[in-house]
């Protein structure tokens, strides 16, 4: 068998789930059976939708648009609560908002925005393209979806922004949203395989080696927290509090649950074009 190609996240979210295949002892062993590349959320949906990878981190609202995908069972990019790093900031309150400037890096953090919206709020503001600059996304528009280590640092450094914008602004967690309507997780991203690479895979390999690399990283999260302070202006212990209680790593049934809530939502509101089978590597 050939190594797979594996397609992550740049972001810090996934550092723990990453953790063996960057760090000593497994580094080496697990290079002999992945390639790994490391891109946005949106493009590893887009590499495994074109065959260039077999594998990916990829946002769960990518499922329905890429055919043949298997849901990897064990690890996910999920939280139980408050997340952190997908915020809508917004110059008036959150039923008010007419335009959006969106942060598109992942697929899903949109269509959980429009779901908001469309199904629970009962409006449906315009969502427009935009790099996660929060200064110049506010000048365009009522508010700014941000996405990731970006949101991280603007929630980091609110006080200054909203000084900047010499206005009071509204921010909301989209996470925090989500579960306080629904009572479920909020998940953001999977891993997901082609089909047409599972007979050339072996499966329980496959689940052993990212479910130990997720909990080598839940158990050296010091290690992790001094690495990526000199990655993202956030302080340490904002990085030690985002990996240990904001995200949820395991998949476990109330995920899955939340998920099929999710993908009916979406569909229902026109967020993504239909819900996905949920298939599983077994």
């Amino acid at each position: 068998m050939g190594r797979l190609r594996i397609s992550a996240i740049s972001f810090l979210n996934p550092a723990p789930l990453l953790y063996d295949f960057e760090h000593s002892p497994k580094r080496d062993e697990l290079a002999s059976r992945y390639d790994i590349h490391y891109t946005l959320p949106s493009q590893c949906a887009r590499e495994l939708a074109e065959g260039e990878a077999d594998l990916g981190l990829i946002p769960i609202a990518a499922l329905g648009s890429i055919p043949d995908l298997l849901v990897v069972p064990g690890c996910t990019i999920a939280s139980l609560r408050r997340v952190r790093s997908i915020q809508i900031v917004s110059r008036v309150p959150l039923d008010k908002i007419r335009t959006l400037a969106a942060d598109t890096s992942s697929r899903s953090s949109v269509a959980y925005s429009k779901v908001l919206f469309r199904h629970f709020l009962g409006t449906d503001p315009e969502f427009k393209p935009h790099a996660p600059l929060v200064d110049t996304m506010l000048e365009s528009a009522d508010a700014a979806l941000l996405i990731g280590d970006p949101a991280l640092v603007a929630s980091e450094s609110h006080p200054a922004i909203e000084m900047r914008a010499d206005q009071r602004l509204y921010w909301y967690d989209v996470a925090d949203e989500w579960t306080t309507r629904t009572g479920l997780p909020w998940v953001a991203a999977i891993w997901a395989l082609r089909g047409e690479a599972l007979p050339q895979t072996d499966s329980k390999l496959l689940i052993d080696d990212l479910t130990a690399s997720r909990d080598a990283g839940m158990a050296h999260i010091d290690e992790l927290v001094a690495h990526w302070k000199t990655r993202i202006a956030v302080s340490q212990p904002v990085i030690r509090t985002y990996l240990t209680e904001n995200i949820h790593y395991v998949l476990d049934d109330r995920c899955i649950e939340a998920m099929k809530l999710f993908f009916e939502l979406a569909a229902a509101t026109g967020a993504i074009p239909a819900p996905p089978p949920l298939r599983f590597v077994e």
